[in-house]
């Protein structure tokens, strides 16, 4: 592996204070890129850069809610001050809303999930393309687009309108050399999918893993760096699985 695959490249990761977005953005810093951090939480973000500029990479931090398009327009014009080309985008910010079966789900149960994951991630994208002149788009989604968890079904319908999303993007942007793909992560430890879980909940997850454990955010952090690289150069409109084995093992 090129240790310096993003040396001179621009990526900017939203949802870059905690979790997956966290470890991403060390790893792509890690590897020679510029980092522009975006996410509601200033502190976090300001957390990450710090760590950033420890290992001797550069960051910025752009606070910003992708509820709000307003917010997100501004972000994108300030990101255009810092770097007038993107190379690669990590749509990652998401939220898992409210845990419970579908039949006693009210219909304002799908508000925060509709508005981050799915208008969230359209904003952030659409205001992102026009600096990204060849490059990459990573979405991220989720597993139970292919499986199930009962309780989670307007989060999984959100994540599902994801890859939808994904395919035509790929479609429409291949002719200008923008890839496009989803990564879909099994069940990883981030702060909010810790804080959601009851402890005997998260260990029965684990069991039916076939590697045994549920993920932490830096077992994704390599599939994004990877998707984001020119080493996937011929990689476009494709979800990634990364999972440990537990949709292929199911909930037994």
């Amino acid at each position: 592996m090129n240790a310096l695959r993003f040396e001179n490249k621009t990526v900017v990761v939203t949802g870059a204070g905690s979790g997956m977005g966290c470890s991403a953005s060390l790893r792509l810093a890690s590897e020679g890129a510029k980092v522009i951090l975006l996410g509601r939480q200033a502190g976090a973000l300001e957390e990450v850069s710090d760590k950033i500029k420890r290992m001797g990479g550069v960051s910025y931090v752009l606070p910003c809610d992708i509820k709000k398009e307003n917010q997100v327009k501004e972000t994108f014009i300030k990101v255009s001050s810092i770097s007038r080309h993107v190379d690669a985008l990590f749509a990652n910010a998401g939220s898992l809303g409210a845990f419970k079966p579908l039949a006693e789900a009210d219909i304002s149960d799908f508000s925060e999930p509709l508005e981050t994951n799915l208008k969230g991630t359209f904003l952030t994208i659409q205001h992102c393309l026009p600096l990204i002149n060849k490059g990459a788009i990573l979405i991220n989604a989720s597993w139970t687009t292919g499986s199930v968890m009962p309780g989670t079904g307007i989060y999984a319908a959100t994540k599902s309108a994801l890859l939808a999303l994904m395919r035509t993007l790929a479609v429409e942007c291949g002719p200008r050399g923008v890839r496009v793909n989803a990564i879909s992560p099994g069940v990883i430890l981030t702060p909010m999918a810790a804080s959601a879980l009851p402890a005997e909940t998260v260990n029965t997850l684990a069991s039916h893993a076939l590697l045994r454990r549920n993920g932490v955010p830096d077992d994704i952090a390599g599939t994004v760096a990877w998707l984001l690289s020119e080493d996937a150069g011929y990689v476009t409109g494709q979800e990634i699985v990364v999972d440990g084995g537990f949709t292929i093992g199911g909930m037994r």
